[in-house]
């Protein structure tokens, strides 16, 4: 029978195993967690707009104000400024925007690869996007929180390389 001071190390190894497999599982839900942030503060910047308030958050989507800034100008060109219906369009069109960002969120945290990445690619063009029409604060935001998606890929990737770690306190009989 194994004594305690031959069995601790076995269990020590274990922790760090443990402990290192949560840093990254923490990284890769910290990474997938960014998706929900851009569709929520984008439908919030959406239903500021709609309702007169200033504030607007860096995080949000430029498509969406973009979207906004259309329907807007063609609500005043038909003279139906402050009409409900038109407000509903727009939110109805922001929350599509915002739900394919969802949509990636939710299999991001699924652990698929490809939600990352196709969430990435539609983030990254629409810092683009940000660019074009001058809004510098929020292109940088952009790049920080396509670093953070970034972040939460390859941690995907390291914990599907980890092995799989089994707590076993029981004393190793050789």
């Amino acid at each position: 029978m194994n004594t305690p001071a031959e069995v601790a190390p076995h269990i020590f190894e274990q922790h760090l195993a443990l402990q290192a497999r949560a840093n990254v599982e923490r990284q890769h839900r910290s990474g997938a967690d960014w998706f929900f942030w851009i569709a929520g503060l984008s439908l919030i910047n959406s239903l500021m707009m709609w309702l007169g308030g200033g504030l607007n958050f860096l995080a949000g989507l430029a498509i969406t104000q973009v979207m906004d800034g259309i329907v807007y100008s063609i609500a005043e060109e038909l003279w139906l400024t402050g009409n409900p219906a038109v407000t509903l369009v727009a939110l109805g069109l922001d929350a599509f925007v915002a739900g394919i960002f969802v949509f990636c969120g939710v299999f991001a945290r699924k652990r698929y690869a490809w939600s990352f990445i196709i969430g990435m690619i539609f983030y990254a063009l629409d810092a683009l996007l940000a660019l074009a029409f001058g809004s510098y604060l929020v292109f940088a935001f952009h790049l920080w929180a396509l670093f953070g998606l970034f972040t939460g890929l390859r941690a995907l990737k390291q914990l599907r390389a980890l092995p799989d770690v089994a707590v076993d306190l029981r004393p190793n009989i050789a």
